[in-house]
């Protein structure tokens, strides 16, 4: 539904992607701006409610956590924030992300061997199993 002044909230979670209550919790924790209602009650969303909503869905996509989402909200947002200090929150991110995939590689050299050495073929002893059953009997 449309109000001549903006968006109902059913057309900004359409327009965004972003699920309705996610909409209304993000309004009560105060990351995106409480919208103004209509004389009977309807929140009415305009533009910026769009490119904040649009932000923080992407910013979750790659990633960034919801405090560091927060914070660059805190700074400005889109709109406003000062390139250093979101590429600061930006390098930590890349941090994290750098060592989660030396974890990942990891893992994968670790299931990539343990698969080599499993015959797969209904013997009683499976490298696999030994794999996962290892953390189980400390």
């Amino acid at each position: 539904m449309r109000d001549e002044k903006g968006l109902a909230i059913g057309e900004l979670s359409r327009r965004t992607g972003v699920n309705i209550e996610t909409i209304r919790y993000f309004e009560r924790v105060g990351i995106v701006a409480t919208p103004p209602r209509t004389s009977g009650g309807r929140r009415v969303y305009g533009a910026g409610h769009v490119r904040a909503l649009g932000f923080i869905r992407r910013a979750r996509e790659l990633g960034f956590t919801p405090a560091e989402v927060r914070a660059i909200l805190s700074l400005g947002g889109p709109a406003q924030a000062s390139c250093s200090e979101v590429r600061e929150i930006a390098a930590h991110h890349l941090e994290r992300v750098r060592a989660k995939m030396a974890d990942l590689a990891q893992l994968e050299s670790l299931l990539a061997t343990t698969i080599d050495r499993c015959e797969g073929d209904g013997a009683a002893s499976c490298a696999v199993i030994e794999l996962l059953d290892q953390y189980t009997t400390t």
